[in-house]
C-alpha cells in the first residue's frame, strides 16, 4: 500500500464515532476530588464542601478565547474544571466502549507498523461546572487523522478525538485528545559517557538557553507573581498568558529522592541518585544529585546548583552536602 492509499484510507475514518453512549465508572465525588487535589499540590476540599476556594487558580474559566487574567476556582461542592477527564477515564482494565470504526482505524495503522503509541497533547473547553453527584455521560467522534509525520520517535499519524462530556444529560465540557501512532525509528547510539539529550520545545527554550549560559531561569508570572518551574505558557496561578524569566540562586534543599541501581543508563554509572529539588525560590525540580554517596543522602539535605557538560549540552545538577561538612 502507497504512502497516498494509506493516508486517504485513514482520513476516511474523520467524522465517525470513536465511543458512543459512554458511561463515567462513577459520580462526580467528593473523595476522588480531595485526592486529585492532593496528588496536585493545591487546595483540597474546604469545611463547606469538596472544592477550592475562589483565587486558587484551578478555575480557568468556561473556554478558549475568552481572554487572560484571574478566574475564580471552583465553588464548594465543586471540581476542579481539569478533571474533565478524570470522570471518563476507564483505568488499568482498559478502554471500554469503542466503536467498530475506532477498532478499524487502530488495526489498519498496525498493519502499517505504527504499532506504538504515545500521548502528544489535549484541550479542554469548560461550559459548567461539574458537581458533586453529577452522573456523567460521553460521545467521542475521530476528529481528524494527520498525514504521515516524521519524529523523533518515528513515523506515523496523529489521530485526534473529540469527546463530549455530559453531566446529567448536559453538556459540561469537550475534550479533544491526541495521540501518535508510529512505527519506532532506530535509536541513535550514545557513546556510554554521553547522556541522553534534553526534549527542547519552544515552551522551554527559553529555560535551556539559559544552562547554556550556567543561569538557573524560573518563570514568574507577571500578573500575580507566581513563581513557576517546570516552564509553562500560562500560570497556573491567575491564568496568565504573560510571563519574565528570573535566575534563581540555585540553592535548596533534598525535598525527595530515589538511587537508580537498574537498568542501566547511558551516561550514568550505578548507583546514582535522583532527587526533586526544593529551591530557595519555593519551586522545585529534578534532576541528578551528586558529592555524597547515594545511601548516605537524606531528605531536607541541603544543595547547590553545578553544570556539568555531557557531549555538547550542558546539563544542571546539584551538588548535596551532609551537615557539619
Amino acid at each position: 500500500m502507497t504512502v497516498a492509499d494509506l493516508s486517504a484510507r485513514l482520513t476516511a475514518y474523520e467524522g465517525r464515532p470513536a465511543v458512543l453512549g459512554g458511561r463515567g465508572r462513577d459520580p462526580v465525588d467528593a473523595a476522588m476530588i480531595r485526592h486529585w487535589c492532593e496528588a496536585m499540590g493545591i487546595p483540597g476540599p474546604g469545611p463547606s464542601g469538596p472544592g477550592v476556594g475562589p483565587g486558587s487558580g484551578i478555575g480557568i474559566g468556561p473556554g478558549p478565547g475568552l481572554g487572560p487574567g484571574p478566574v475564580p476556582g471552583p465553588g464548594p461542592g465543586e471540581a476542579p474544571p481539569a478533571m474533565l477527564q478524570v470522570w471518563i477515564m476507564s483505568g488499568l482494565s482498559g478502554a471500554v466502549g469503542r466503536t467498530a470504526a475506532y477498532e478499524e482505524l487502530v488495526a489498519l495503522l498496525d498493519r502499517a507498523g505504527c504499532t506504538a503509541v504515545v500521548a502528544t497533547d489535549c484541550e479542554q473547553e469548560y461550559l459548567r461546572p461539574l458537581r458533586t453527584g453529577d452522573e456523567i455521560t460521553f460521545d467521542a467522534v475521530i476528529e481528524s487523522v494527520s498525514p504521515r509525520k516524521t519524529t523523533a520517535l518515528g513515523t506515523g499519524h496523529f489521530i485526534t478525538t473529540r469527546t463530549e462530556i455530559r453531566a446529567n444529560g448536559e453538556l459540561a465540557g469537550i475534550h479533544r485528545f491526541r495521540v501518535l501512532r508510529y512505527a519506532p525509528a532506530r535509536t541513535r547510539s550514545v557513546s556510554p559517557a554521553e547522556r541522553p539529550r534534553p526534549v527542547i520545545n519552544r515552551d522551554n527554550a527559553g529555560f535551556w538557553e539559559g544552562v547554556a549560559r550556567h543561569r538557573l531561569l524560573i518563570q514568574r508570572c507577571t500578573a500575580c507573581g507566581r513563581q513557576r518551574f517546570p516552564w509553562l505558557p500560562g500560570c497556573g496561578e491567575c491564568g496568565s498568558p504573560l510571563w519574565e524569566a528570573v535566575e534563581a540562586s540555585g540553592e535548596g534543599v533534598v525535598f525527595s529522592y530515589v538511587v537508580m541501581h537498574h537498568p542501566p543508563a547511558p551516561g550514568f554509572e550505578p548507583p546514582y541518585a535522583v532527587g526533586l529539588i526544593e529551591l530557595a525560590e519555593g519551586v522545585r525540580m529534578i534532576s541528578n544529585l551528586v558529592g555524597v554517596e547515594p545511601g548516605r543522602i537524606r531528605i531536607g539535605m541541603p544543595v547547590a546548583l553545578e553544570f556539568v557538560r555531557s557531549g555538547e549540552q550542558e546539563l544542571p545538577v546539584f551538588r548535596a552536602y551532609e551537615e557539619g561538612l
